[in-house]
């Protein structure tokens, strides 16, 4: 995967507050969910905060029980995950606690930031994102750079509603305190403007002491050319689907699923479901909506293999069944190969027609398993 999964964490006052406007910190979680955080600190590669929360709350971001450490240790892991600070300017104090506590650190900042951050002599890894912060260029660097595969991101809220805005959290792991905090100037876990529609799924509830955790993923189709977490989501169920796939020396193994503009799941089907040789995964799915269907031009389809442009045994190829369905949007995992069909580009006739293709090469390797004895 070109990013890491992203895990936001924080906890809120029932109102919806992260803080009250004290000179204090606000304690939100109980001491068994403190407890839980530095669990969920011990399985994450990076812990990321942004400066407006380094500044504010002067965190060290610790792995605090020796045994989770010393588990790391022997898992081949440092004991400490990485420590990923954000900030535009580079104005932070180099006395931080951040800086000189727990293991590496790392800032993502802007050219000038950078410049600014080397002056104080910050004690961490100093990366320029160019003129100015970019999200999806920095948790490309994490995993890129630093191997980063589990991002835990505790705060603030412009963070949190940054990456939630721009469709790159995978999960989002909220704890509500059982307080008010009534101040109309405190701060919140989400800002205004534009968020994905639909509702997150609920992964799971707990009742940890006086607080309730409570897990989302996020399942609204991206909207562009630019992925977004769920769309991650929707095409690992595709590629899970072709697995489920009659063999055959003939034909792909490929799963399909349509998903409305707003997460709903639509409908799903794989190659060959039913029993029926010749049918294909967009068809199958297809054929289980009415057409007339009004949340299909808002639809996105997600196929673990390349829509057929061209096919023998039915008259119509699923790239043009889905063009009949009105759909504006497919992600896929594998361009078509040549085994069956030489010159095979659905692709090319879908994008011909305005459809936004997203081919997500990450899940190709999963895409090609159920096919792997085609020699594809």
């Amino acid at each position: 995967m070109p990013h890491p999964y992203v895990l936001l964490s924080a906890a809120v006052s029932l109102d919806g507050h992260l803080d009250d406007t004290g000179p204090d910190r606000l304690l939100l979680s109980s001491p068994a969910d403190f407890d839980r955080v530095d669990e969920v600190r011990a399985a994450s590669d990076a812990i990321l905060i942004g400066a407006g929360t380094l500044r504010a709350d002067n965190p060290r971001l610790l792995v605090n029980a020796p045994e989770r450490r010393a588990a790391r240790v022997a898992a081949g892991r440092p004991a400490y995950p990485l420590k990923v600070t954000v900030s535009g300017s580079g104005d932070l104090d180099p006395d931080a606690r951040f800086w000189h506590t727990g293991g590496a650190k790392v800032l993502y900042t802007t050219d000038r930031g950078a410049e600014r951050a080397r002056a104080l002599g910050l004690a961490a890894d100093v990366v320029p994102l160019g003129p100015g912060l970019n999200w999806r260029a920095l948790l490309t660097h994490l995993r890129a750079a630093y191997g980063v595969e589990r991002l835990m991101v505790e705060g603030g809220g412009h963070v949190h509603t940054q990456l939630l805005q721009e469709g790159l959290a995978d999960e989002l792991q909220l704890v509500v305190a059982p307080l008010l905090v009534g101040q109309s100037n405190a701060p919140r876990l989400f800002g205004p403007g534009g968020y994905q529609s639909g509702r997150l799924r609920l992964l799971e509830t707990r009742r940890i002491e006086d607080v309730v955790l409570a897990r989302y993923e996020p399942t609204a189709p991206g909207a562009g050319p630019l992925p977004a977490a769920a769309d991650h989501h929707w095409l690992r169920l595709a590629c899970d689907l072709a697995a489920l796939c009659p063999p055959s020396t003939t034909a792909f193994s490929v799963g399909a699923v349509v998903v409305a503009a707003d997460g709903t799941e639509l409908a799903r089907g794989h190659s060959r479901e039913d029993g029926d040789p010749a049918a294909h995964a967009e068809e199958a799915a297809l054929a289980k909506l009415d057409p007339a269907d009004p949340r299909l031009p808002g639809a996105t389809v997600y196929s673990s293999l390349e829509p057929c442009a061209h096919r023998a045994s039915r008259p119509r190829p699923c790239a043009c069944l889905i063009l009949d369905a009105g759909v504006r949007r497919v992600v896929t995992a594998w361009r078509e190969p040549d085994t069956f069909v030489a010159d095979a580009d659905g692709t090319g006739l879908l994008t011909a027609r305005g459809v936004e293709v997203l081919v997500l090469p990450e899940h190709a390797a999963h895409a090609r398993r159920p096919n792997a004895h085609l020699g594809a």
